[in-house]
């Protein structure tokens, strides 16, 4: 909802510097990733984040000249500078340009946005699908204008931001279920539902931190059972989960129209920049219409359309690379359990967290690794909760098991030392204080 802004009248005073807006940014950057680098440059830790690469992130990465294994890229199968995109990319640039130049409502259209768009409706087997430059608007935008203060919104508990910002964004009753539990989310249904218009269940086909599948098949008998939609976020399981990479609905055997909205971004296996919403027709319609992420935003450059089609089309086109993908994900889940470090509810799927707990033993950690040539992200608070804090790797259908293990071996090498420097500063500073 707009909020409205009112003029007091009066003279405005200028702030102190120290004391205006960039006191607001300080204050809230303690709650963000800010205040763990900050903490970190403290206790001599290098700032692992927004590290520049020098090519294409693969199964290796070049970094400030240096070669790094590398698990932090959602080049899933593997496709991301394979030579058909990138000709067909310098191919639609060369006639298109690189921008679309204005929204597609009031500057039209270009042939590679309708081809994306059916051809992820024949995927899912449904009646269309809208594209959007932005993955995580196209979460937001969709429900923030397709649901307000009379409906609910019910998601998982471990949902992505988008989806949450999304339900916000609407106005709607919002109501969080235990992750993955369905007993918590049917109770809530049975509390809440009657008291709502309009209801949706929202939840990820393969979830972005723990790397676990929902129940799909009783999501959908209880989406029936009380008259609710349901969206599946599938940003991470479109080319990892089922036998060709169609994702959550492949890997059950599910009917397309059992699920209300199929979403997923193009920024993973799809290697470019976007989203889509897949559905019925007059849903896309609708969404066409009115949607803020959509009307009001620049379409998305036809030069990214172009390649995520075409790497559509490599995923259909070799089966083989998923089956890789699914390979080296189960080795990784073994070798991991194997050495005895934690990987949650993981089910070795493309993303495996190895969770430490502490979020600053997360952070030396993953500085210890890249030291020793080994590219993996932490996730800490707030991303995650408080005392789950991990490295999370992305597996790619080109990693070997080389990688994983040498991976694997240096994490179990590096924990305990990044736990000591960890309580021993926690320690000293305790001291300090006394």
């Amino acid at each position: 909802m707009m909020k409205k802004h009112h003029s007091s009248g009066g003279t405005t005073t200028s702030q102190p510097k120290d004391e205006g807006h960039g006191s607001m940014f300080r204050a809230r950057s303690k709650l963000s990733f800010a205040h763990l680098v900050e903490m970190g440059h403290k206790m001599g830790m290098e700032n692992p984040l927004f590290v520049c690469h020098d090519r294409a992130a693969k199964a290796t990465a070049m970094i400030n000249g240096k070669e790094y294994l590398n698990f932090s890229t959602y080049d899933y199968l593997g496709i991301n500078a394979h030579p058909e995109i990138t000709q067909i990319v310098a191919e639609t640039a060369r006639v298109f340009g690189t921008s679309s130049g204005a929204s597609r409502l009031v500057g039209g259209e270009r042939p590679q946005h309708r081809e994306l768009e059916k051809a992820f409706a024949r995927l899912y087997g449904v009646d269309d699908c809208i594209v959007y430059v932005s993955g995580h608007a196209a979460n937001v935008s969709t429900l923030g204008f397709l649901f307000n203060s009379r409906d609910a919104i019910f998601h998982d508990g471990l949902a992505h931001n988008s989806l949450v910002q999304g339900a916000r964004l609407s106005g709607a009753s919002r109501y969080s279920y235990i992750h993955n539990n369905c007993d918590d989310l049917e109770k809530k249904l049975k509390k809440y539902r009657r008291s709502h218009k309009h209801a949706i269940i929202v939840t990820e086909g393969l979830f972005s931190m723990d790397g676990n599948i929902p129940d799909l098949p009783r999501l959908i008998t209880l989406k029936k059972a009380y008259d609710c939609m349901l969206l599946v976020d599938e940003a991470h399981s479109l080319g990892v989960l089922g036998k060709t990479g169609r994702g959550v609905r492949e890997y059950y055997n599910l009917n397309a129209d059992d699920v209300d909205m199929w979403m997923s971004t193009l920024s993973k296996t799809m290697c470019g920049c976007g989203g889509f919403i897949a559905g019925n027709r007059e849903l896309v319609e609708y969404l066409k219409y009115g949607s803020p992420g959509f009307v009001f935003s620049v379409g998305m450059p036809p030069v990214v359309a172009a390649a995520c089609h075409k790497a559509l089309e490599i995923m259909l086109r070799e089966p083989e690379r998923v089956e890789r993908l699914q390979g080296i994900s189960k080795y990784f889940l073994e070798y991991a359990q194997r050495k005895g470090l934690d990987t949650g509810a993981a089910q070795g799927y493309a993303v495996l967290p190895v969770i430490v707990g502490d979020s600053m033993v997360a952070g030396f950690l993953s500085t210890a690794l890249f030291s020793r040539g080994i590219y993996v992200m932490p996730v800490t608070f707030p991303a995650v909760q408080e005392g789950t804090a991990r490295l999370r790797f992305f597996l790619s259908a080109v990693h070997e098991k080389e990688h994983v293990s040498r991976a694997l071996d240096a994490v179990v090498e590096e924990l305990p030392k990044a736990r000591a420097i960890v309580e021993q500063y926690n320690h000293e500073h305790r001291h300090g204080q006394r």
